[in-house]
């Protein structure tokens, strides 16, 4: 109930919705009742049981006013057209009604059902907005522990469970539980000993639907993450799919598809056999309750023991029959809810993940960089057991160029996701301009600052859209950016120039291509500070020459933090870092570091040159 309850605040304001909802669900309810407990006066006439005594009695009551009830309506409108008109005329009456009665009954319903598709369709497009909205504003590592199929299928598949599974719960608790309602009240007014007998069935089947549904939450939640697993398998074989082909590991991939899938459908069918058994179970236990009735209630009129006429009785029967229906649908709803359920609660989860980096309290905003980044005593692990970064010191001065280098695996990508706080050290802290990085807004900090990493982000967009993403801009600035970055004759030489798409992540273009696109859209954004993260390491020697001018472009007068495999890249650095286990193992100018014998950092030159 609770998970149910948060999922429709994402529908607020809720009130709006509810009051026409239930107001429409009532009414078409009462006239959908209405139509059954017609079928008394409709078969008196056609048995000739009306008693003229009965009609007169009626008729002198007084005539009623908008205070009185429906049936008092009904009553003396009926007396009135027996009176005048006769059996046909009555009997025209009542169809007249019936006629009437369902008209207005379908139109509150169609109402209804207009009010829940708006409360659906709003409530999922906020649900699913919420639910992307708190993914982006999660910090970095969170991705690295998540699969990017989890992610994608709670965003989709989840929320989609969770439209069908509070579409018909909603129903069910309002328009079908007005309905039963609403039946029992006319089966009551009809014959208590009769109904009392009858509702034994409603306890009976209840505990059997409750012992369903809870074994149908477990089968629902195991389902899902079979489902996650599937798409997140499909993402990642996608997007490897040349490394997938180029080992033809295509059978490989198969059968960790089959064996993903073979456990959804298991899931999937122990929960549909297991909801599906809700609907014949009720149906048999409404049946056997009618036929007892049949047989109970009907010896009572023939052997004359029964205050009922056979009109009543039958009308009795045939509104009966129809509690089994709203019945059947609660029971449904609510069994097969539990797939939504289990979503809602994966949907809320993810919704509830608190980001391990975000603004503090009264954080300040900066303004812009104007001294130093200070790295001081800083300490890093990404859990417990693995200490990555031990107690690293330096200053990155405004305008100078910082180069870290260093085998695979020695903390240098880590100390470059530090500085735009993608993570918070462990120990130690990080100053820019004097202010801890923790008491300065994320947006300010990271607005100081262009990355340019190994990898090029780009995305399935033009090549204009790629350059511009996240600034606003002019097509001229964006052609200039790109003369910069080497780019823009190799752009206008492609079929449509900047409004080239250029593909998932830009497969149509090359390496050394996407790379100068990368560049072009940090210097389009301009920033103070840039980290350059093994940007030409996995570039030929031509892109690799393309690519080092424009970075070099890039890095004049800026304050840069360069991360570097290739140590002719970094000669001209004003200071280069030596980062091996963790720590600043040795720290100088490129000719001060290769004059150390024995040096980490000559060692490393001796290699590249050989």
């Amino acid at each position: 109930m609770k998970t149910y309850l948060r999922l429709l605040s994402f529908a607020s304001p809720l009130g709006r919705f509810l009051t026409p909802f239930v107001a429409t669900s009532l009414l078409a309810s009462v006239f959908g009742v209405l139509n059954f407990t017609l079928l008394i006066p409709l078969l008196s006439i056609l048995f000739d049981k009306v008693d003229p005594a009965k009609m007169q009695a009626f008729l002198s009551q007084p005539a009623p006013d908008l205070t009185s009830g429906p049936v008092d309506f009904f009553r003396y409108y009926f007396a009135q057209v027996f009176r005048d008109y006769g059996k046909v005329g009555a009997l025209q009456f009542v169809c007249a009604v019936i006629v009437v009665s369902v008209l207005f009954s379908n139109l509150f319903k169609y109402l209804s059902v207009r009010q829940l598709e708006s409360f659906k369709a709003r409530m999922v497009a906020r649900l699913r907005e919420a639910v992307f909205s708190r993914t982006l504003g999660l910090h970095l590592g969170f991705f690295s522990n998540e699969r990017k199929g989890n992610l994608i299928s709670r965003t989709t598949t989840d929320v989609q469970e969770v439209e069908n599974s509070i579409a018909n719960t909603l129903s069910a608790a309002s328009k079908e539980v007005f309905l039963l309602i609403g039946y029992i009240v006319a089966l009551l007014s009809i014959s208590v000993k009769l109904t009392l007998f009858a509702i034994i069935v409603i306890p009976v089947s209840g505990g059997f639907i409750a012992t369903l549904v809870r074994r149908m939450k477990r089968d629902a939640q195991a389902g899902q993450q079979r489902l996650s697993g599937l798409v997140s398998l499909l993402d990642e074989t996608f997007g490897g799919m040349r490394v997938v082909k180029g080992f033809v590991a295509e059978g490989f991939i198969l059968e960790k598809f089959r064996a993903e899938n073979e456990g959804y459908r298991q899931a999937v069918r122990s929960l549909a056999n297991r909801r599906e058994l809700a609907s014949p179970f009720s149906e048999v236990m409404g049946v056997a309750v009618v036929a007892g009735i049949l047989l109970y209630g009907g010896s009572l009129v023939l052997s004359g023991q029964s205050d009922l006429t056979a009109a009543e009785f039958i009308s009795y029967i045939a509104i009966f029959s129809q509690v089994t229906r709203p019945a059947k649908d609660i029971s449904n709803a609510f069994s097969g809810s539990q797939r939504g359920l289990a979503s809602g609660e994966r949907v809320l989860e993810l919704i509830d993940t608190e980001p391990a980096v975000q603004d503090k309290p009264g954080a300040v905003t900066l303004s812009d960089f104007s001294d130093r980044i200070s790295v001081q005593q800083v300490s890093f692990a990404y859990n417990a057991d693995t200490q990555v970064l031990r107690e690293v010191s330096f200053d990155l001065p405004k305008g100078k160029t910082i180069a870290l280098v260093g085998s695979s695996g020695g903390g240098k990508s880590t100390i470059a996701d530090l500085i735009p706080r993608f993570y918070d050290p462990t120990a130690g802290r990080i100053l820019i301009d004097g202010v801890d990085l923790r008491d300065c807004t994320l947006a300010s900090l990271r607005g100081q600052m262009g990355i340019v990493t190994q990898e090029s982000i780009l995305f399935n967009d033009t090549i204009f859209n790629n350059i511009a993403f996240g600034t606003p801009t002019t097509e001229a600035a964006v052609m200039e950016a790109a003369r910069i970055a080497n780019a823009h004759d190799f752009i206008l030489a492609q079929p449509d120039g900047y409004q080239t798409v250029i593909g998932d992540r830009g497969g149509k273009l090359s390496g050394g291509q996407r790379q100068r696109i990368s560049i072009a859209r940090a210097i389009l954004k301009n920033p103070p500070i840039l980290i350059l993260d093994e940007a030409t390491s996995a570039l030929d020697t031509e892109s690799e020459k393309l690519v080092q001018e424009a970075l070099t472009r890039l890095m004049a007068n800026r304050t840069t933090l360069v991360i570097a495999h290739r140590l002719s890249t970094i000669q001209h650095a004003d200071e280069i870092l030596v980062v091996n286990q963790g720590r600043i193992v040795e720290r100088g100018r490129h000719t001060e570091l290769l004059s150390l014998d024995e040096g980490f950092y000559r060692k490393l030159s001796t290699m590249q040159s050989v």
